[in-house]
């Protein structure tokens, strides 16, 4: 009998954010008002009611919220197994703040890192000083979880892919593996809206390019035994060799994930994803791993076509 699934809420409460990141998928959506936190606290309620015990509070970035430490305690209240904040790190440079967090009952913490030194992730973040702030923000988790004397609080990454970094991917890995993060996913961009829509040229990279940077990326995961080292929202004809490291493959067996934003609700993220965005062509339909792969967006179809795609035999 195949194992329920976990029902996964991501809650995005606004589009407001201290970093400014040239990839932005929201960047178009900074003035849509942010939620209330009632508004928020209705939400979690529905969610629980309808069965998810993954909530992830999502962006912008929500640890600017003046009532973050408020709306985490009361997602802990209502007994969520995981509670997940992807953040740019800078607020969890501050010790009080950190602590107050993870008091509060926040488990699981997804730090954003998209260079291996501070020429790129600045650039990236167009942020001055960005990179400094998020290694403090780290190292002062860290601190304060160990100094609490915690044990199930996890700590990851995530890293967008575009044209600027995608070269580095092999040093960026490194880097999140020295850091001491065991828990990391390598995003290719999505330009179906926002800064990659609107500058594709600028921030494609195409995934011929990438693959072999990202092969060697994925091996410090494989090589060092890391259950979750993934690479998301890629070809699976450029990846035959990684399946087992594919973020979408993994999701399909685990979980079931709805988003619940000002702007939408998407109660299927799964189905919704391939339905909407992404899209398989003729140059795909005898590939061996048709069923299995989601393709690739529309809009990178629209700039490059498929001549890169292959089938595999």
């Amino acid at each position: 009998m195949p194992k329920e699934k976990i029902k996964r809420v991501v809650i995005i409460a606004g589009y407001k954010c201290n970093c400014h990141c040239l990839f932005c998928l929201n960047s178009h959506k900074r003035d849509v008002p942010d939620k209330t936190t009632q508004e928020i606290k209705a939400e979690m309620i529905e969610a629980k009611k309808r069965g998810a015990k993954y909530l992830e509070l999502n962006g912008g970035e929500l640890t600017i919220r003046p009532d973050i430490v408020d709306l985490v305690k009361f997602a802990r209240n209502l007994n969520f197994s995981v509670i997940t904040i992807p953040t740019n790190g800078l607020m969890f440079s501050y010790k009080t703040f950190t602590r107050r967090m993870i008091e509060a009952g926040l488990n699981n913490i997804i730090f954003s890192i998209h260079g291996h030194n501070a020429e790129l992730h600045d650039y990236l973040t167009q942020v001055p000083g960005s990179f400094k702030k998020l290694e403090q923000g780290l190292k002062t988790v860290k601190n304060c979880i160990k100094n609490l004397g915690l044990k199930n609080i996890y700590l990851g990454s995530d890293t967008v892919i575009v044209k600027q970094n995608y070269r580095y991917l092999p040093q960026i890995g490194k880097y999140i593996f020295d850091l001491g993060l065991r828990d990391s996913e390598f995003i290719f961009v999505d330009p179906t809206y926002g800064a990659a829509h609107e500058n594709f040229a600028k921030l494609v990279p195409k995934i011929s390019e990438i693959a072999p940077y990202a092969h060697k990326c994925l091996e410090i995961g494989r090589q060092n035994h890391i259950p979750h080292w993934h690479i998301r929202y890629v070809p699976l004809c450029y990846f035959e060799d990684y399946l087992d490291q594919i973020s979408e493959l993994e999701e399909l067996k685990i979980f079931r994930t709805e988003h619940i934003a000002p702007d939408f609700i998407n109660l299927n993220v799964e189905k919704s994803r391939i339905n909407l965005a992404k899209s398989k062509t003729e140059k795909c339909r005898n590939c061996k791993l048709y069923n299995k792969c989601e393709g690739i967006w529309r809009e990178y179809l629209k700039h490059y076509g498929d001549k890169e795609l292959r089938a595999i035999k």
